[in-house]
């Protein structure tokens, strides 16, 4: 089991769990192992302190409290970046402000959920998760207030950039946060929810704010999200709980298993090799070869900064014997990281780097396309709704083409279900075939029904708006775009997070900048594509990229272990970095 556990051992490859215990495997024994598991045999990952301040060890009511409350900062935040659109009529007729230029707003949003992303990041690594959703709500709170004051083009300009910074903590904070509650095999359905959350405010947002900017006025859609951001920030100051906890500090069935101390490994190892005694038990007889003989491999890869440290440093803590922390350390604004030092302010510059090392890894990529190019539809089609859906034949008001968002979200919630819960349970059933061997790829098999379904759902809203089809032909198709957006997104996170899980943040920092900035630029060149091309055809060539970028799932299956093996000494090496910093 040490093989599937310690990152230092020379057999481990990230992304490749053993998910199962010896006793609930009907095709094969593998071996007894003293790693915690679920009541079914599902091995818990990673492994759980006895500290009752661990996260995984929260009661299910404290887990849920926390999890409801990232479910609705990821449902608003998506809401508010999408809800403009609601008043571009309004502020063009007042004052003259060009569709261009709101679409030019729609572009800075992108690049500030992207980057904002990015350099908030180190703030979740030196000080605690927490703050980061404090910035982004303080941001989203300016950014409505300055949208409800609009009077030039400049204001929706810079008003969406900080409505755009205010999402960017839901495109990787909230996954850290979720990563740091829930264990390794809940993530499929865990993330459901956050895909779900983020398809509520994606495609309610823009219908709930059609129908305050028709009811009342265009500032109204500002204001309305200012009082929920004002609502929302006093509620994570006084009931938002910090997640970090460094798990490597504490006594684990891993740390007994594997070393008395982080950094201490290479003494650990000579011991091993020299006395039968001391090695791990529950490793099969091959594994304890393989240990030994590749043992100054294994020494090369320790950190040798943590060889120069004192023992005393790494001293494992028994968490059994730890009490609660008080109500009052556990609301704290900021929580400093163990390793911080000083203020953190080199620190933070280095964490920029490692974030952006992370476009090293070609699961990263796979992830930031497959999520990014909903994004990009989803500009298409609103786009779509706005300049035809208005005129003969069709003759919608703005009610109406609000509603069109809601076929789209109820695919989007199939989608969910189909490549998050359902997922969870297909990759067990996996492993169990596998002997209990869980690969991260496994989670590529959903991507061949959004292959299929997400540009058939292009082509028949595209068609089906140019030709003037029947509406059940386009509201099918947007069903269809709906279910292709939550099943992708499903699917990019769960497999990155598969593949790099003690990496998330930095992941998702890297995703979220491809993913917007690929949005970005697609949001700036619509409208002339569109108008270039003619409806039909752009959703054609659309429909196309959509099954071309969904089938680079093929060949990341069929190669996407020997990518992480590959990967391995750079995750390695960067996990070690961050921890060290």
């Amino acid at each position: 089991m040490d093989r599937y556990t310690n990152i230092h051992h020379p057999d481990y490859v990230p992304g490749t769990f053993n998910i199962y215990s010896s006793k609930s495997l009907e095709n094969g024994v593998i071996y007894d192992s003293t790693l915690r598991k679920t009541e079914d045999g599902v091995v818990l990952i990673p492994q759980p302190s006895e500290s009752p301040n661990d996260p995984l060890n929260w009661s299910k009511l404290r887990k849920f409290s926390h999890f409801a409350l990232m479910a609705f900062i990821t449902a608003f935040t998506a809401a508010t970046s999408n809800d403009a659109g609601a008043a571009q009529d309004s502020l063009n007729e007042i004052y003259g402000i060009s569709y261009d230029a709101m679409n030019t707003g729609a572009g800075v949003l992108f690049l500030g959920i992207g980057w904002g992303t990015l350099f908030l990041a180190p703030f979740a690594n030196l000080y605690g998760r927490k703050i980061t959703y404090i910035i982004c709500t303080v941001l989203g709170l300016g950014g409505a207030i300055w949208f409800a004051c609009a009077s030039k083009t400049s204001d929706t300009i810079w008003s969406q950039l900080l409505v755009g910074i205010s999402e960017s903590c839901a495109e990787a904070q909230v996954q850290l946060s979720l990563s740091d509650i829930y264990f390794q095999h809940q993530l499929g359905s865990v993330l459901t929810v956050y895909i779900l959350a983020t398809s509520v405010g994606t495609f309610l947002g823009p219908l709930i704010a059609g129908y305050i900017s028709s009811l009342a006025s265009f500032r109204w859609v500002g204001w309305s999200a200012a009082i929920i951001s004002g609502a929302l920030l006093v509620v994570i100051i006084f009931g938002c709980e910090e997640t970090y906890f460094d798990r490597n500090r504490y006594v684990t069935p891993v740390s007994n298993k594997n070393s008395d101390h982080r950094g201490n490994y290479e003494t650990q190892t000579h011991q091993n090799s020299g006395n039968s005694e001391n090695s791990d038990d529950s490793d099969p007889p091959h594994e304890k070869q393989d240990l030994s003989t590749h043992k100054v491999d294994k020494v090369a890869e320790v950190n040798h900064s943590s060889m120069n440290a004192s023992v005393e440093d790494f001293k494992l803590l028994d968490g059994s014997e730890e009490k609660m922390k008080p109500w009052h350390k556990r609301m704290a604004i900021i929580t400093k990281a163990t390793n911080l030092r000083g203020w953190g302010f080199k620190q933070y510059f280095q964490y920029l780097g490692l974030n952006m090392r992370m476009f090293l890894f070609p699961p990263v990529w796979l992830s930031g396309f497959f999520w990014g190019i909903q994004d990009v539809f989803l500009s298409f089609y609103l786009t779509t709704e706005d300049t035809l859906y208005y005129d003969p034949p069709w003759n919608y008001g703005d009610y109406a083409v609000a509603i069109m968002n809601v076929p789209t979200l109820i695919g989007a919630v199939i989608g969910c279900i189909y490549a998050g819960i359902i997922s969870d349970y297909f990759v067990l059933w996996m492993a169990r075939r596998n002997n209990g061997i869980l690969e991260a790829e496994y989670r590529l098999y959903f991507s061949f029904a959004t292959a299929i379904i997400g540009p058939a759902g292009l082509l028949m809203f595209g068609i089906g708006s140019a030709r003037a089809l029947p509406w059940q032909v386009v509201y099918v198709g947007l069903g269809f775009i709906g279910f292709s957006w939550g099943c992708s997104g499903d699917i990019a996170m769960a497999y990155l997070m598969d593949c790099y899980p003690d990496m998330v943040l930095e992941g998702m920092v890297c995703t979220a900048i491809i993913n917007n900035t690929t949005s970005c630029i697609f949001t700036f060149v619509c409208s002339y594509w569109l108008d270039a091309s003619g409806t039909e055809n752009t959703y054609i060539a659309l429909a196309v990229i959509n099954f071309g970028i969904t089938l680079l799932a093929v060949p990341m299956y069929i190669w996407g272990k020997r990518i992480r093996v590959a990967t391995k000494k750079w995750y390695i090496a960067s996990i070690a970095f961050r921890d060290g910093v």
